[in-house]
């Protein structure tokens, strides 16, 4: 039992995603309205398989693909937290679209799963077969509405996209490998240690493996795909693109590049610094130009990943245990803010354009108050939590060195504040375009609630926050 505990919150949510597709194949319409319960209980057992290896001891099985330690339990607690999040907000929208079907779920369940390899990943071969696991799902989640133009055009294009950059991870691996002799991230690290500075083979794959790791992640110029699959998604799919699989990224980038190629980090944080500014300057000046609400968070998480990339160039380990700390918060302040826009929206209408949220005040004062929660936070206007998360990578940015960078930093956030505030005033100083009641399931109203209320709630304890992001991240290099 010791050898499979590590995987055993994999085990759980893989067993149950095929218990999910068997059950609605025999037993469709008694097993219906049970599929999404179902869903949820496993996460919620997942979640707890996952808590109680907190505590464990870290363990490498499976001849060193897997390693099971406190910051894969996190990162898993968290994926958890956050799916179960999405479900909740995502089930009467599926349902009033005819997509409140196994598919959906099992799809979303594999895609948890690949989310968990990659955070435990120990090897680059497991590694990229949790993120192709998470890529595939993804794939087939984005074109699940067959008869949306918009939805397949998305899925195409990343499916395509996504190709390239899986090609440029495995080439950068393959030069990696040649450079190292290993496929193991620890003795990969080790390698490297002992070439030569500036070796050409390994430079040149950590140019590959960077170049792919920003595009799961988003940042410019790798960013292409993100407006469109926002756009074209349903947005209970966008919904699941927007929050998990971007903490997954960013583990993807401490096992890779911190783990693996810290003897790099002199070349990786130059390629870094140079990705966050173009990060943060294209999402929040483009970001403003947007009308359509989805669009305007696609740049928003553009720019979020810039700042989300100042901890990493940071090369210490504060500097992780902020970025942990950053991306943790941007998932639930995304998954807050595509929830108000699923609330909005009912049978027949997608509530995606900005002119949709007009007046929203004068309809329901309480979502009102709970999506300006979203936008302070995510605009880092203090008292909200967002605030905090943007202040510690910035002064991981000037405890590293990179004054620079965090002017160039608190400037784009002036910037992005404009479209954050707009929104806040179409809400209550404009006169509302649509007068039809919000009526929603009541867990989604109660979940959507507490995540606002979180905004502001969770402030005060950022200090703790930090400290735990800390002690996850305390064994890397």
């Amino acid at each position: 039992m010791a050898y499979i505990t590590p995987v055993l919150p994999e085990i759980i949510v893989l067993t149950m995603a095929c218990v999910i597709l068997l059950a609605d194949l025999f037993w469709r319409r008694r097993f219906k309205g049970l599929m999404y319960w179902v869903s949820q209980a496993t996460l919620i057992g997942a979640g707890f398989a996952a808590y109680h290896m907190l505590g464990d001891a870290p363990t490498v099985i499976f001849h060193g693909m897997v390693v099971g330690d406190r910051l894969s339990a996190i990162f898993q607690i968290a994926i958890f937290m956050l799916t179960i999040g999405v479900l909740a907000y995502s089930r009467t929208y599926i349902a009033e679209r005819g997509v409140f079907r196994s598919e959906y779920f099992v799809l979303a369940l594999t895609g948890v799963v690949g989310m968990c390899v990659m955070v435990s990943a120990a090897h680059f071969l497991s590694l990229y077969l949790g993120l192709e696991l998470l890529s595939l799902s993804l794939y087939a989640l984005i074109a699940m509405q067959r008869d949306s133009i918009g939805a397949t055009e998305a899925a195409m294009k990343y499916f395509v996209l996504g190709a390239l950059a899986s090609g440029l991870l495995l080439y950068g691996m393959s030069m990696l490998y040649g450079a190292t002799g290993s496929l193991r991230i620890t003795q990969v690290a080790s390698a490297l240690a002992a070439l030569p500075p500036h070796n050409l083979v390994a430079t040149l794959g950590l140019v590959f493996v960077l170049s792919a790791l920003a595009f799961k992640l988003g940042a410019v110029p790798f960013h292409m795909w993100i407006p469109d699959v926002y756009e074209g998604a349903p947005t209970a799919v966008t919904l699941y693109v927007s929050t998990a699989p971007k903490v997954a990224a960013f583990a993807l980038f401490l096992r890779l590049l911190v783990e693996g190629l810290h003897g790099l980090s002199g070349a990786w944080q130059e390629m870094l610094v140079m990705l966050a500014v173009l990060s943060m300057g294209v999402g929040n000046v483009v970001a403003i130009a947007q009308t359509n609400m989805k669009r305007m968070l696609a740049y928003s998480a553009i720019a979020h990943m810039g700042f989300l990339l100042m901890g990493i160039l940071s090369a210490r380990v504060g500097g992780y245990a902020d970025a942990l700390f950053y991306a943790l918060v941007y998932a639930f302040m995304s998954l807050g803010a595509f929830g108000i826009i699923i609330l909005l929206s009912r049978k027949g209408f997608e509530a995606e354009r900005l002119e949709d949220l007009r007046g929203l005040h004068q309809r329901s004062p309480w979502y009102a108050w709970m999506m300006l929660l979203f936008m302070f936070s995510m605009a880092g206007i203090p008292p909200t939590i967002g605030f905090y998360a943007k202040l510690a990578v910035i002064q991981a940015a000037v405890s590293a060195g990179f004054y620079g960078l965090a002017v160039i930093a608190v400037l784009f956030s002036v910037i992005g504040a404009f479209y954050y505030l707009r929104i806040v005033k179409l809400m209550f100083f404009d006169a509302p375009v649509d007068s039809a009641p919000l009526r929603k399931a009541g867990d989604l109203r109660w979940l959507l609630s507490a995540n606002g209320v979180a905004m502001l709630l969770a402030a005060p304890w950022a200090g703790t926050l930090i400290a735990i992001c800390r002690a996850a991240v305390r064994g890397l290099p």
